[in-house]
Parts: structure tokens; sequence; C-alpha cells
């Protein structure tokens, strides 16, 4: 935790505060998750598929944010994954834009 905690403040000493915190949340009706369920079985019975849809789904949200420059051009990000008492997990995201670009 230290450690992520100092990799953190090095990034924002670097490229400045965020600009955007963005909550990612785990949707246990997403139809990836549903088609994997056999029989009378439900999300929550099932953390496997949930954690690595989740995963798959987080990494195609983050592509499209610095890739594809849905906010602009994103010079850092950093973000973190948390699980809900339910077991459902969610993503907290630090973004900081380039400040030519313009900001929203």
């Amino acid at each position: 935790m230290q450690q992520n905690y100092q990799d953190a403040m090095a990034m924002v000493r670097k490229f400045g505060e965020p600009d955007l915190f963005l909550t990612f949340t785990c949707n246990p009706s997403w139809s990836e998750i549903l088609n994997c369920m056999e029989g009378v079985q439900r999300p929550e019975d099932r953390p496997d598929i949930i954690i690595r849809v989740f995963n798959m789904k987080l990494k195609e949200f983050l592509e499209d944010i610095c890739k594809h420059g849905i906010f602009l051009t994103v010079l850092a990000y950093i973000y973190i994954i948390e699980f809900q008492k339910r077991g459902l997990p969610h993503a907290h995201i630090l973004l900081t834009l380039d400040s030519e670009s313009g900001r929203i």
C-alpha cells in the first residue's frame, strides 16, 4: 500500500493534479456473465467469471479512454480495484489530461 501511494504521489508531482475521477462498477447482469451461468446458478455463485469479465471490460474501457481519446489526450492514469460487500468489483480511476488539448 505504501509503494502504491508513493507511485501515485510521484505521478501527481510529474503530471499535476488529476482532472477526472471515474468509478467503473461491475454489473452482474452483463450478458457475458449471464451466458456463463449453468442451471440455477447466480452471478454471486461464480466470482471467477465475474472478475474475468470485469477485468476484460475494464481494460477495454481504459483503452477507449487512453488510446481512442474519449476524454481528449490522457497524460497519466492510475486506478485501484476494490470489492463491495456483495463481492462485486469496482475500480476508481484518476485521469490527468493534457492541458493543451483542453480541459473538460
